[in-house]
């Protein structure tokens, strides 16, 4: 019985501001090493899956949800790409997930589709590399879907998985959104006769929140996972994201006991710019 659930997002595999190992070759035989700031970001990616992971799962078996936006694509007129050839960004992603994925603890493998300027249209990148890496298909037999509705634990909890969430203008309001997500969740499953879910996980915003409620199942959560890039050029021009730090890591949902699912996070702020002193 799985008690784990490992959730990662937002890696934005391709970008120079993304996940990305030490050094790697790309499609031409060329050799990308990675920045130093990428190399603090890897040493966080090593420490979650080689230290928070086994101590929070208590090395016990999980499931692993990649909820989107694996690679970086090539959007918004954007130049931070390592490579605008999606086979060398895809290669970036195997060589990251394929570690994780063939790990004995991990039993099971789904694969979420983010926003379509990086995921390629209808997410067609992400199902390239889904299918790669040997994801679970869903019913129609594709390997990244859009949305994943997912029981675990012995109370088979369960939990809606989908990439996107609306954004704030200000951080103060940043689990508006989150309960909104929550209350559309039941208000649609109350109209329809289906069971609520008892745990709703999205991602796109690269920024850890959480909002608790009580519910017949004890809780009822609403999260949002914190993601693997570091702030790009398109941060600067959000109004919330002038200022606000990325938040890298990533979430384990867990059933324990009397708690039918509750969230642990690995979340680690960036370091602010340097102050000039004159």
């Amino acid at each position: 019985m799985i008690k784990n659930v490992v959730v990662i997002s937002d890696t934005h595999c391709g970008c120079q501001l993304g996940l990305c190992p030490p050094e790697i070759t790309l499609d031409d035989g060329g050799i990308y090493k990675a920045s130093k700031y990428q190399l603090f970001v890897w040493e966080l990616w090593e420490k979650f899956w080689n230290e928070f992971v086994p101590k929070v799962t208590k090395n016990e078996d999980y499931a692993l949800v990649i909820n989107g936006d694996v690679i970086d694509g090539i959007h918004h007129n954007a130049v931070t790409q390592i490579s605008h050839n999606i086979a060398d960004q895809i290669l970036i992603a195997e060589t990251i997930l394929k570690p994780i994925i063939s790990n004995k603890k991990c039993k099971y493998y789904y694969h979420l589709r983010g926003t379509e300027a990086h995921a390629g249209q209808s997410g067609q990148f992400e199902e390239m590399l889904a299918k790669n890496l040997g994801a679970i298909p869903n019913d129609s037999g594709n390997y990244a879907r859009w949305e994943l509705w997912l029981g675990f634990g012995n109370n088979q909890n369960l939990c809606h998985f989908t990439h996107h969430i609306s954004g704030t203008q200000s951080p103060a309001f940043e689990t508006t959104a989150l309960m909104k997500e929550l209350i559309e969740a039941y208000s649609e499953a109350g109209r329809w006769g289906d069971s609520p879910p008892d745990c709703v996980v999205r991602s796109h915003r690269h920024r850890y929140s959480k909002v608790e409620v009580p519910s017949r199942n004890t809780n009822a959560i609403s999260v949002c996972t914190p993601g693997w890039q570091l702030k790009t050029p398109f941060s600067y021009r959000m109004i919330m994201g002038r200022s606000a730090l990325p938040q890298i890591g990533g979430i384990v949902l867990k059933e324990h006991e009397d708690v039918p699912v509750y969230v642990r996070q690995f979340v680690v702020g960036i370091p602010r710019a340097k102050e000039e002193i004159i």
